[in-house]
Order: structure tokens, then sequence, then C-alpha cells
């Protein structure tokens, strides 16, 4: 098992801006030194005849046509519009003059 450096540990600790102690990092070390052995061990698998995926199961996105509709009139919408000016919805300011 390569054990990562408490050096290597606690630069990626800094990187993700986690503060560790170092006790924390002694123990992150041997960790993480696992995984990287892990996925060693991943990249001596040959992978020749499987293709690339981005999900294990065959999902696919059920969306409706995009079909243009006719929206409401202008007129309609204004009637419920609480202050306009010129046809337009006005809203309170949000930033002092």
């Amino acid at each position: 098992m390569a054990k990562l450096s408490v050096e290597e540990v606690k630069h990626v600790a800094k990187l993700a801006r986690l503060a560790i102690t170092e006790e924390e990092a002694e123990k992150f070390a041997g960790q993480l030194g696992a995984i990287t052995d892990f996925a060693a061990q991943l990249n001596e698998l040959d992978t020749t005849n499987v293709e690339p995926t981005t999900h294990v199961l065959p999902l696919v996105n059920v969306l409706r046509e995009d079909v243009a509709a006719e929206g409401l009139s202008r007129d309609l919408m204004m009637k419920n519009v609480k202050d306009q000016q010129d046809g337009l919805v006005k809203v309170p300011p949000i930033m002092a003059e």
C-alpha cells in the first residue's frame, strides 16, 4: 500500500480549504493511499471491448416535443397587475438613487 506523505495530505487539505490536525493528516495519509492503490488496480483492467458510458443504467430522458403555442394576451395578463405604466409591469426599485 502506497501511503501518501503527511505533507501531501496537508497540501490537499489546504487546496480543499480544510483545517486538519497533525493526527488527522497521519490518519488520512493511509486512507488516501489505499484509495490511490485501488485506483491503480482499476487501471490494470483490460477495458478494450468495453464501451465508455456515463451511467451504469441505460437511462433516457423523456421530454415532450418543443411546440410553439399561443401565449396569453397582454390585456388578459395586465388585468391582474397591481401597478403598470405604458403597458409594462411597474416594480419597486431595488437600488436607492
